[in-house]
C-alpha cells in the first residue's frame, strides 16, 4: 500500500492509470490476495483510487488542497507525522489546560482515566476513554480551536486505532496499556496542581515515548506491516 501511495503521489501512476490486477499483485508483492484487497481499500478511503465493478481499479485525479483529512492517515508513516503534530499541540494545550482548568474540568479528565483502566482490566484497548482524556485537555484550555482540532481529527490521534502492532513486537504487549495510563496520570496530576511546566513536560514524555516505540518498529519491520485495530 504504501509503495503504490508513493508512486501515485510521485506520478508515477498518473490519473487514468488503471492499477494491476490481483493475481499481478500477488505476484510482485508476495502477498495475498485479502492483503492485496486491504491494500486497494486502504488506497479508495484516501482517495487515491476507485474500484469500476468488472473493469478494474483506476488512480484518481488528486484531489484540491483542502483542511486536515484523517482518511490519509492509513500507514506507520502517516501515523509518526499524526504524532508530530500531536506533540506540537498538545504540550501547549495541556500547558493552558494547567492554568485554565476548573473542578468540572478535573472531574471529567478523572472519569476518563477511571474509565480508561476499567476497560484494560476488561481486556479492551481503551481507546474511546484514551480519546476522551486529550479531548477534556483541549476543553479546558478555553481555547475552542484546540478542542474544535480534536473533535475533527477523532480517535486518529491513537496509533492503536490505525494499527495492530502488538502481535509483532513486545513493546505493545500487555504492559503497554497500563503504561500508557501512568503517563496520563502525571499529566493529569501536573494540570490538577495547576503546574504549567510540568505539564507541558509530562504530555511531551507521552506522546514522544509513543512515536519512538513506532520509530522502533519501523526499523526493525518496515512501514508496511500491520492491520487496522
Amino acid at each position: 500500500m504504501d509503495d503504490l501511495t508513493g508512486r501515485i503521489r510521485a506520478g508515477e501512476l498518473p490519473a487514468g492509470t488503471r492499477l494491476p490486477t490481483e493475481p499481478e499483485m500477488t505476484a510482485r508483492y508476495g502477498v495475498s490476495r485479502t492483503v492485496v484487497r486491504e491494500a486497494i481499500s486502504r488506497l479508495q478511503a484516501a482517495g487515491l483510487v476507485e474500484t469500476r465493478h468488472g473493469i478494474g481499479t483506476f488512480v484518481l485525479e488528486p484531489a484540491p488542497a483542502r483542511g486536515l483529512d484523517v482518511g490519509t492517515v492509513v500507514t506507520i508513516r502517516d501515523v509518526l507525522a499524526m504524532l508530530e503534530l500531536r506533540i506540537s499541540l498538545e504540550t501547549e494545550a495541556a500547558a493552558l489546560a494547567a492554568q485554565r482548568r476548573d473542578g468540572a474540568d478535573l472531574g471529567e479528565m478523572r472519569a476518563a482515566l477511571d474509565d480508561f483502566e476499567a476497560e484494560v482490566k476488561a481486556g479492551r484497548n481503551g481507546a474511546e476513554a484514551d480519546f476522551r482524556f486529550h479531548t477534556r485537555i483541549a476543553r479546558a484550555t478555553r481555547n475552542r480551536y484546540f478542542e474544535s482540532v480534536f473533535h475533527d481529527l477523532g480517535t486518529t490521534t491513537l496509533p492503536r486505532t490505525r494499527l495492530d502492532l502488538s502481535r509483532l513486537t513486545p513493546d505493545y504487549g500487555p504492559d503497554y496499556l497500563q503504561r500508557t495510563n501512568r503517563e496520563h496520570e502525571a499529566i493529569f496530576e501536573a494540570i490538577e496542581r495547576g503546574d504549567v511546566d510540568a505539564a507541558r513536560a509530562a504530555m511531551r514524555m507521552h506522546l514522544t515515548n509513543s512515536r519512538e516505540r513506532l520509530r522502533r518498529f519501523t526499523e526493525e519491520f518496515g512501514d508496511g506491516v500491520g492491520g487496522a485495530a
